[in-house]
């Protein structure tokens, strides 16, 4: 009898808890936020990891190896891609020796943490695109050798290394990309791509709506063979996709590892236009492109607003907070949540251009 209530018990606690998983909602699997550090007043890197954890989300980038950052999320089981600095990319290409004491350092140094990809450069160009593939070859064996070959190796470009369009058409443009391109095929590793609608239409405006590039076109704006395209940023992706198979990468991934929308500092940036195209994001990556139409991992940049960026005035103003941790804007992580409460805000809003 005992053996029965046991399991009579055991049974009720599975029910309850099944209930509670239909009940109580659950994270953005496949978004994560950028973390970046060029801004004054920003709170502690433990801090920062308790607000990603307190709205759900269990992915983050960042771009060096933040020490600060990589103790505080050490057993969150937050899911990690952290850069290998492009002005480091000489040194580990010409050096395996160099590359181990790095992986040394700053992966194994840190065994309570959650690694996803190391990105070796992020939007390399010129010259030192030559290094990108041998040290992306010297980190990976260094992580081999060290027993963590389950770490991926990959490298994060922008949308101009590729050309063509439609998205069928995508080509690469640049001629260090097929060997990498291959790499990633005999690795199994995805390749990393900055996606921005923002800048597409920003550069082309005589050409691209701004709705399409918010992901609020009403219908297809771009047919590809089979594939409609309703949004540019599905548009950015398959055509990256096409550069890859054109490559022989037929089998690459791709993960967004950075894409957003300035709330402020130029044309098309505003608070509205950078809610609505980051809540869109949010709900749009689980239904994946036309190409590929399954959820694909995406990084929203980024989590604060950053003061101390260099270049054009919206670079300082892609954040979802603010320094002091309160939003920039209203944001909603939830997946269960997010379409409802973006139906219901867009119904008596218009765009502020």
């Amino acid at each position: 009898m005992a053996k029965q209530g046991a399991a009579s018990s055991m049974l009720a606690l599975a029910l309850l808890m099944g209930t509670l998983a239909a009940i109580i909602p659950t994270g953005v699997q496949s978004i994560g936020v950028c973390y970046g550090v060029n801004g004054n007043g920003l709170p502690s890197a433990r801090e920062v990891v308790q607000l990603y954890r307190s709205k759900g989300l269990n992915l983050m980038r960042i771009y060096f190896p933040d020490h600060n950052a990589l103790q505080a999320l050490s057993g969150t089981g937050i899911g990690l891609i952290m850069d290998l600095p492009t002005s480091d990319l000489a040194t580990i290409a010409s050096n395996p020796n160099a590359a181990a004491t790095w992986v040394r350092d700053h992966v194994r140094a840190f065994p309570g943490v959650s690694f996803r990809y190391i990105a070796v450069g992020n939007e390399v160009a010129g010259w030192d695109t030559g290094n990108i593939l041998p040290a992306m070859r010297n980190i990976d064996t260094a992580l081999r050798n060290a027993g963590l070959g389950n770490i991926k190796v990959s490298t994060a470009v922008q949308s101009g290394v590729t050309q063509g369009f439609p998205p069928s058409q995508g080509s690469f443009s640049q001629g260090h990309m097929g060997p990498i391109a291959q790499y990633l095929q005999s690795t199994g590793a995805p390749l990393l791509a900055n996606i921005y609608p923002y800048f597409s239409y920003l550069y082309n405006q005589a050409q691209i709506d701004i709705n399409y590039a918010l992901f609020n076109s009403p219908g297809t704006v771009v047919q590809d063979g089979g594939n409609a395209y309703q949004n540019l940023f599905d548009a950015l992706v398959d055509t990256m996709y096409s550069a890859l198979e054109k490559a022989g990468a037929w089998n690459v991934n791709i993960v967004v590892s950075e894409s957003g929308w300035p709330s402020a500092g130029g044309v098309g940036a505003s608070t509205w236009n950078a809610l609505t195209y980051n809540q869109n994001l949010i709900n749009h990556v689980r239904k994946g492109t036309p190409k590929r139409p399954r959820a694909i991992e995406t990084y929203i940049f980024a989590m604060f607003n950053e003061d101390k960026k260099p270049g054009a005035e919206t670079e300082r103003h892609f954040g979802l907070f603010n320094p002091d941790k309160s939003p920039a804007y209203n944001i909603n992580f939830w997946a269960r949540d997010a379409q409802l409460w973006y139906r219901n805000k867009t119904s008596t809003s218009t765009y502020v251009l």
